[in-house]
């Protein structure tokens, strides 16, 4: 067995410079608007567009509900955001089998739930189980303990995992807030319970108040002092309390910063975001690791799921054009994944600007141009809707003006997260646009796998063959021939349609410091603080 105490995260050398790169603006692990010494106390006010009505971090998958959830738990592991690096947090060593089926970990003495019940190895195992048992609603932590066979409680302190087969991503999952730790107690809870947050957490806020699609309170844990190793503040967080209060409209998102009525928010529009830093508020960038914004179209729909127009759409798009409108940090897709994740690699030839060749496939299918310039076949019109509730209103804009272009009608449609997920796998639903934020090539998996969140009824065995063989592979080498398999399976079937890769950027009053990201991008208050 192999013995680790911290086991990097394998970044290729170019998507650490990318990663660095597009950090530029205050990059990686660095915080907010450092300024000073931390002071402490106080409220700090975080605005987000949407809730999609859960802030259980075993059953969230959005977002914003995702960094509300967050900060209420720890995890095993954290991944450091400047070296990809798995590090110690509830958990001070672990051992790997060479095979990567049995994982060992030692937790720490001294950490506690927010109850002050101590947090051993039944709790991780109470846990784990629960993940399991819950399937279907906790997509992301059920997808990471795919496989799982036994977890065995060895001592107080020790904890060893297994599973059926070789499960390569699973440390690095061990780092993220879908496997993050609430009590024993807690995890008996109902799931609507859960979602409400009445549970226990482990980490440094605990939630004193929810409204759903309203507001979120939190208050700072005083006897929290367990930080992963990375974090500037390794004691209790500074702020005593942090709100997230939900503005949905963008403009009067941006308002309320501009009044101090919030004092961040990570979804402020690009042209905004620029006249905000011209003004001297504080602007933190870092590209997010995982699957890009795409279309996944459902394949069973007769005219999303046509296999020409998938393909046209493939190479109708210029995605130079539609990342323009973002910010400068933000890129076209060149993959499903994002440069800055491991295993990533340069696809852009499968996926490249051609719309005479879209406008070709289309034809030889038997899409014919009608005299407004949409095509149509045997009387139907190559027309249907795309849903969504991201803020990527201009993106999609620009989509459906150069799917237009080849005599392919989309029709946009905005809804909420929550009406998003509640109807996402309705019968003659055409398709899913998301992204999916992890350092780890295995988010192919989760957004893509058997317990994706999303059924695309795709018919793609050898993309699923290689996509579970990724998930096994401990060696780097040979696990890059199974990613890229995966990839290129996707893009020649046109399975999924990638159009940029997405960067966070937290805009903050300048008297708001030390919001971070962790290794996938998502934000952590521990360090923040108000002047």
């Amino acid at each position: 067995m192999t013995r680790r105490t911290r086991i990097l995260s394998t970044l290729a050398t170019t998507s650490v410079a990318a990663l660095l790169l597009a950090g530029c603006a205050g990059g990686g692990g660095a915080s907010t608007g450092e300024s000073g010494e931390p002071i402490q106390g106080g409220t700090l006010a975080f605005g987000i567009p949407d809730d999609m009505g859960c802030i259980d971090p075993q059953q969230v998958s959005s977002n914003d509900n995702i960094n509300i959830a967050k900060q209420t738990v720890a995890s095993l592991t954290a991944q450091d955001p400047e070296t990809g690096e798995i590090v110690p947090w509830l958990a001070s060593e672990w051992t790997v089998s060479d095979d990567a089926t049995e994982f060992t970990f030692t937790l720490r003495e001294d950490i506690t739930f927010s109850d002050d019940t101590p947090i051993d190895a039944e709790a991780v195992k109470a846990n784990l189980d629960a993940i399991v048992e819950l399937g279907a609603v906790a997509p992301l932590g059920s997808g990471y303990l795919a496989s799982l066979d036994a977890v065995t409680a060895v001592d107080p302190t020790t904890v060893s995992i297994t599973f059926t087969e070789p499960s390569a991503q699973f440390l690095q999952a061990t780092s993220t807030h879908a496997l993050g730790l609430i009590s024993t107690e807690s995890t008996g809870l109902s799931q609507e319970e859960r979602c409400a947050g009445d549970f226990i957490g482990s980490g440094p806020f605990t939630v004193t108040n929810y409204t759903p699609s309203t507001s979120a309170e939190l208050a700072a844990r005083t006897d929290y002092a367990w930080a992963p190793e990375y974090a500037e503040n390794q004691g209790a967080p500074y702020l005593d309390t942090l709100q997230f209060t939900v503005i949905p409209e963008s403009s009067t998102l941006t308002g309320a910063l501009q009044s101090d009525q919030i004092q961040a928010s990570a979804n402020i529009s690009p042209l905004d975001q620029q006249v905000l830093g011209d003004a001297g508020f504080g602007l933190e960038n870092r590209a997010n690791p995982g699957m890009v914004y795409a279309w996944q179209p459902n394949h069973d729909h007769p005219v999303a799921g046509d296999p020409a127009v998938r393909e046209a759409m493939n190479h109708a798009l210029d995605r130079q054009a539609i990342a323009d409108l973002l910010t400068e940090f933000d890129r076209p897709a060149t993959s499903i994944l994002s440069d800055t994740t491991p295993n990533y690699s340069d696809q852009s030839a499968l996926m490249n600007y051609d719309p005479e060749h879209a406008k070709q496939v289309l034809e030889d299918a038997g899409w014919i141009e009608g005299s407004d310039g949409i095509r149509e076949r045997d009387g139907e019109t190559l027309s249907f809707a795309i849903k969504y509730w991201q803020p990527t209103t201009d993106q999609l804009q620009l989509m459906q003006q150069q799917l237009r272009a080849v005599g392919i009608d989309i029709q946009l449609e905005q809804t909420t997260v929550a009406d998003m997920f509640a109807s996402l796998n309705d019968e003659g639903n055409t398709g899913q646009w998301s992204n999916l934020t992890r350092a780890d090539a295995d988010v192919l998996r989760s957004a893509l796998g058997p317990t994706g969140l999303y059924a695309s009824n795709r018919d793609t065995p050898e993309a699923d063959e290689h996509l579970q063989l990724q998930a096994t592979i401990l060696e780097e080498a040979e696990r890059q021939v199974e990613v890229d398999a995966t990839v290129q399976a996707l893009l020649e079937d046109a399975a999924v349609v990638p159009v940029f890769q997405l960067s966070t950027t937290i805009v903050t009053t300048p008297t708001t410091h030390g919001i971070t990201f962790d290794g996938s991008s998502r934000l952590e208050f521990q360090s923040a603080w108000t002047e």
